[in-house]
Formats: structure tokens, sequence, C-alpha cells
């Protein structure tokens, strides 16, 4: 037997959280299973845990949409016991049991080595979303970063904290869109060089185009503010749009890629191709410095889960909360 945190959903529609244990012959089928050591706290683990069951499509239901860890069995000639790593995407924690489990049975085509130079704690510190920040960061060189500041925006969040990081490291000037005055110093830390208030970009005129501003932009956000970022993007810089926070509309006009040549780049981390995975992992233990990495983590366990839920949900998580699921 061992530690899951499980949800259920009563007759009348109402979900409730809690850590329980069940065993091996309880998991979902898969090629390989797991021994988790560590996984995260993301905006959809909220959404997983929270009232309603947001994202979840059958319960029981252990959430967790990423984890890493050291493999238990295979039934894969890719993965042998003792193997470490790694799982993000593929719906795991939405659609199939997740990390918050100390074991997890799933398909081997789900998992990417752990690369050298990477333990699973630091894994899970980046997990999806420093994953996600990641192939943002790919995409932006793939169509080549102007000259000038990128903009991050929900900078204090986990893709947005990343994201900042690597820039930052890659010897980009980041200019950190925040909501929240007192992530400043955090932000700094990480290497933004220019804090910006969300009212700066928010509060901007409706005019399609505004002056050129920005290299290039990691949004994390959406919506409106994407709307009104994208009119002061460099010519022929990019925008890799990796959230919606703010909503799925886009409230803009075709004018900005029209006349300013801004590309638009959709950043989706659930089902990438297992090379382009293989290289954004890969890129992380090159690029992403550790010094910053350890800034950015909160820890947690098992039992502070339905708390956390609600708190990342209310836009109160700052950084990475690192789930240690055997503490």
């Amino acid at each position: 037997m061992f530690k899951a945190l499980m949800v259920n959903k009563d007759d009348e529609g109402k979900t409730s959280a809690a850590v329980t244990e069940i065993g091996l012959d309880d998991l979902p089928e898969g090629d390989v299973t797991v021994a988790v050591e560590y996984s995260t706290v993301n905006y959809k683990d909220g959404l997983c845990i929270g009232p309603g069951g947001g994202l979840v499509r059958n319960y029981p239901h252990v959430p967790g949409i990423d984890f890493a860890g050291t493999v238990e069995a295979s039934d894969d000639a890719r993965y042998k016991p003792g193997d470490k790593v790694v799982l993000t995407g593929w719906r795991v924690g939405e659609v199939h049991w997740g990390g918050y489990a100390q074991k997890a049975r799933v398909k081997a085509d789900w998992l990417v080595p752990l690369p050298d130079g990477l333990s699973t704690q630091q894994a899970m510190a980046v997990g999806t979303a420093g994953f996600t920040a990641m192939l943002a960061v790919m995409a932006l060189e793939d169509h080549g970063i102007k000259d000038g500041p990128v903009l991050v925006t929900g900078a204090a969040g986990g893709v947005g904290s990343v994201a900042t990081a690597i820039l930052a490291h890659l010897g980009h000037e980041v200019a950190a869109v925040t909501g929240r005055p007192e992530t400043a110093e955090y932000l700094k830390g990480l290497g933004a060089t220019q804090i910006v208030a969300r009212e700066e970009i928010n509060e901007t005129t409706k005019r399609p185009l505004e002056a050129e501003a920005w290299g290039g932009c990691v949004d994390a956000v959406g919506g409106e503010m994407l709307a009104r970022l994208l009119g002061q993007i460099k010519y022929g810089g990019s925008v890799a749009a990796v959230g919606l926070a703010g909503g799925a509309g886009l409230p803009a006009t075709v004018i900005p890629f029209l006349l300013r040549g801004v590309n638009l780049l959709g950043i989706d981390s659930v089902m990438q191709p297992y090379d382009n995975r293989v290289r954004a992992w890969n890129r992380i233990a090159s690029d992403l410095p550790m010094d910053k990495l350890e800034t950015m983590i909160q820890p947690a366990t098992l039992a502070d889960l339905p708390q956390l839920g609600k708190d990342i949900l209310k836009g109160q998580v700052k950084g990475r909360v690192v789930v240690d699921v055997n503490a």
C-alpha cells in the first residue's frame, strides 16, 4: 500500500480531496510503473482539486499533471528499473491518474529520461510550467528574437518565473510584468532588468498599433493583455502565448500581423513530440541556472495540496511549489 491524494465526487456533484492509501492493483493500466518522488502544483491541478472537479473526467481520481521519479517496473525495453524519468502532459492528472501518489503507472511513450545534471527535485521545480517556458523560449529563438527587452507577462507565476530566469541567463534584457508589486525583488533576483506593472499594459490605448517596445514576448496571461501587447511588439517580433488566465478571447485586430509582421506562436505542452520534449529538457538542464531555480522552490507535501489547490486559483502562489510525495 502507498499514499495518494484522491479526489472523489458525491451524488450531488460536490468534490472532496483527501490523502488515502491505495495499492498497485488500483493504478490504471500502463507500460511503466514509477516510484514517484516529486510533483508540482500548477493551475490545472487547482482546477482538478477544486469544487466541481474542473478538468477531471473520471472519479475517483489522482491529480498531479507532472512527476519525476525512478522506474520500478517496465514492460518497455526503453526503460529499466532504476532509470530516472520525468513526465509532463498527455492529460495525466486530468484523465489518467497523475503525480499526487507515491507510485504511478503510465504509457512508456509519455516519459522522457531525466537529463544528466538534473535531480528529480530540480526537474519538478521546473515541472510542466518550466517545460512550457522553455518551449516558449525555443519558439521565440526559432523565429528570431529582436533587439530590445523581451516582455514576460504573469512573471511571478510558474511559467513566467522560469521564462524570466532562462531569458536572462541567455543574455536578454527581460521586462517582467506583474500585478503584485511585492514580487519585484523576487523577479529582479531571477534576472529581470525592468519591472512593469500590469496596469501599464492594460491601460494603454486601444489603438491597434503603438510604439514598438518589445523584442519578443512570453505571454502567460492571454485575453485583454495579449491583445494590448501585440501592438507594442517590434517589427517581425514574436509572442509565444502559453496561458489562458486572462481568458480565451482575443479582442484584437489583424493589423499587428499585417503591418508589423508580428508572429503569434501558440505553445501546447500537452502532446509534444518525443524529440521536442527531449530537446526542451536538455535545454533546461543546460540553460536554466540552478541557483535561480532554488529561489523559486516552495516545498509542500500531499497533505498541503487541498489548500494549495485553492491558493493557486486565487493567484496567491509565487514561483514553483514542489511536492515531496514521500514526506
